[in-house]
């Protein structure tokens, strides 16, 4: 991708990625989708990242290019945290539904990210063996039926996972967070701006990009396909594992499903198609 971070945006440009961040923090709080990989095919991802890993050192240089980002990120994030609650509530299967379309929809832009530096046996072993391994503790999880009560210490782990799935490509809170029973109670917390879930959520959250920023910024610079295959394995189980399969047992609503995936899809397609065509210096 290109990487220019001293070329000057034009309004356009500076809306444009304004609407970019936007979808970056609506896809950290819909369920099933990364604001890291929409990072990635949007191609701010490796900025961010590096900006997060040496603040002091990029401070000067990256911060200013990114201002629309982090300004249309918390638009996303919090303008549709009471909206996304409702939907979930009054229509759950037909609103998973379209993300998971979105999801779909954006496998083939990952895929060719993903490959930007080529691809290697070790990149499909890695895909392969993420994708067991989300899909064996996915099903653990509903094996077990593992929920927990939300307090303080469970709301750390909420900003935690948040964190991950800003700076971990492919990771979506929503994924630990549903089987677990937490993910309602902090999307609500944060939608109606609930200190007692935003203050340790977003400790957890500071906390998580000090501590693994660097780390997983250093593995995407030296094993790029291999961490990126790998992550493709996690979307890829993740999003199965999020199918609602008991809402295609009626055929009306099966097919209120399936029309939704296939909405979510075209909208992915043609973001992707939109998102290439403008060309927002990085």
């Amino acid at each position: 991708m290109n990487h220019n971070l001293d070329q000057k945006m034009t309004p356009l440009q500076f809306v444009f990625r304004i609407f970019q961040g936007a979808l970056i923090g609506l896809g950290a709080v819909l369920p099933g989708i990364s604001g890291g990989v929409l990072g990635v095919i949007f191609g701010i991802y490796k900025p961010i990242m590096e900006l997060l890993s040496h603040p002091f050192k990029n401070f000067k240089s990256h911060v200013s290019p990114l201002i629309p980002v982090f300004i249309g990120s918390v638009i996303g994030f919090l303008g549709v945290a009471n909206i996304l609650s409702f939907f979930l509530e009054k229509y759950p299967d037909p609103s998973v539904c379209v993300f998971i379309g979105l999801i779909t929809g954006m496998l083939p832009s990952l895929f060719r990210e993903a490959g930007e530096q080529g691809r290697s046996k070790g990149s499909f072993i890695s895909m392969i063996v993420c994708m067991i391994v989300i899909f064996a503790v996915l099903i653990g999880f509903q094996l077990f039926s593992v929920e927990v009560n939300a307090n303080f210490f469970w709301f750390l782990f909420c900003g935690f996972c948040l964190a991950l799935s800003i700076i971990a490509p492919g990771m979506s809170f929503s994924t630990l967070l549903m089987p677990l029973g937490l993910y309602t109670p902090f999307v609500d917390g944060i939608g109606h701006f609930d200190m007692s879930i935003l203050i340790p959520g977003g400790i957890g959250a500071v906390i998580t990009v000090i501590c693994l920023a660097k780390a997983i910024n250093a593995l995407f610079d030296n094993f790029y396909s291999i961490a990126f295959h790998g992550i493709i394995g996690i979307v890829i189980a993740a999003t199965i594992m999020t199918i609602p399969f008991a809402g295609f047992a009626d055929p009306a609503a099966a097919a209120v499903n399936l029309i939704c995936i296939a909405a979510g899809i075209a909208a992915a397609l043609a973001l992707d198609r939109f998102n290439s065509r403008v060309n927002v210096p990085e």
